[in-house]
């Protein structure tokens, strides 16, 4: 594994097998995603197309079928280039998914003809602006879970019940450190300068870079979350803590515990945690050794993130998200899950608050 840390292992298993912010104990064990459409989300947008512009938004639904695959089919389809479509964010492959994607206007005459048996163009319109990462509010979710074992009414409805109130960790999903952690190998090479740029093949550099570099920091974040949830201090502000105003998501440290708790239990702010990089806010006091403590582990230093500052500028992260419209449907041994989570939450971390093991 990696060259500079001989337990890189350990290191992989802590930041993919966190704590659970419920109860380790009266789990189930199921089945997901044992066809494509038991896994179905569809995006909710930053803002609505306008109906105007050089820029024709596609509202499209994909089945069984990756990012990459998604957008090199759409391509040939539309008769464009690949560089030319714009997403909001990457979808799961074995999954049925809804969402926009942007493509040139000249495409306008080609849409409707387009057809594939993974890819169905729903409809389309016009906007000012390409379709761009992060220009998405969150994604609505129907997840169901076969042959579903193990557990009680009870302790059921205890999880449930702290998941709507309180919301579950934010933690980053396995699926983003690669095969084995080899993405966030790469990542920690990349910052202690093992591998250089130079050394990934030219044609997938900078998107291997940018997925690398942001499995270092989801790492990070990881690490920090479960030393606040060890320390009982997931729900309890500390002094030099960044908080996120919920709805602005504007930033500002923590100066007195006593103004800042009530905010925080009343949903008015979040506790953010590290997504490291130059234009990061940073705590002191107690956060901030808990975060420098983290990045010990990976034997990396904040100042190295900063030969990557366009690709990982650095930002905050909620520690705790909540999901909306949170419902759960039951039917023998199968469990229907509904919920919405914003952009960059993970489902199955959800999930995992439920099950001790799903076969994928």
């Amino acid at each position: 594994m990696s060259e500079l840390l001989p337990n890189f292992e350990e290191l992989y298993q802590s930041v993919v097998n966190p704590p659970r912010f419920t109860s380790e104990t009266g789990l189930m064990t199921g089945k997901l995603k044992v066809e494509p459409e038991d896994f179905v989300v569809e995006e909710i947008p930053a803002y609505e197309p306008s109906g105007e512009g050089e820029h024709l938004y596609l509202w499209v639904e994909k089945r069984n079928c990756s990012a990459e695959q998604f957008t090199s089919q759409l391509a040939r389809m539309l008769q464009t280039r690949k560089s030319d479509i714009g997403t909001a964010g990457m979808k799961d492959r074995r999954a049925v998914t809804r969402q926009y994607v942007s493509v040139p206007a000249e495409c306008e005459d080609r849409w409707q003809d387009a057809h594939d048996e993974n890819i169905q163009i729903l409809s389309a319109t016009h906007h000012t602006n390409k379709l761009r990462t992060g220009h998405l509010w969150g994604n609505r979710f129907e997840i169901a879970i076969r042959d579903v074992h193990g557990g009680d009414e009870a302790t059921f409805q205890d999880r449930f019940e702290k998941i709507r109130r309180s919301g579950f960790p934010n933690y980053f999903g396995s699926q983003r450190y690669g095969d084995r952690g080899s993405t966030l190998e790469l990542g920690i090479n990349l910052l202690n300068g093992n591998r250089t740029p130079k050394s990934i093949p030219f044609a997938r550099r900078r998107f291997l870079l940018r997925l690398a570099l942001s499995a270092v920091q989801s790492a990070i974040f990881n690490l920090v979350v479960v030393e606040r949830l060890r320390a009982g201090t997931l729900e309890e502000v500390k002094l030099g803590d960044i908080m996120q105003v919920a709805p602005s998501g504007g930033s500002f440290e923590v100066l007195s515990i006593e103004e800042e708790q009530p905010r925080l239990l009343a949903g008015e702010t979040l506790l953010t945690g590290p997504m490291p990089g130059p234009k990061m806010r940073q705590p002191t006091g107690e956060p901030g050794k808990w975060e420098q403590l983290a990045m010990n582990r990976l034997e990396i230093q904040p100042e190295q993130f900063r030969q990557f500052a366009k690709l990982a500028p650095g930002t905050r992260r909620p520690m705790l998200t909540c999901p909306q419209d949170f419902s759960v449907d039951k039917n023998d041994d199968r469990l229907v899950f509904h919920f919405t989570l914003p952009a960059g939450s993970y489902a199955t971390v959800l999930l995992r608050e439920f099950f001790a093991d799903l076969e994928n």
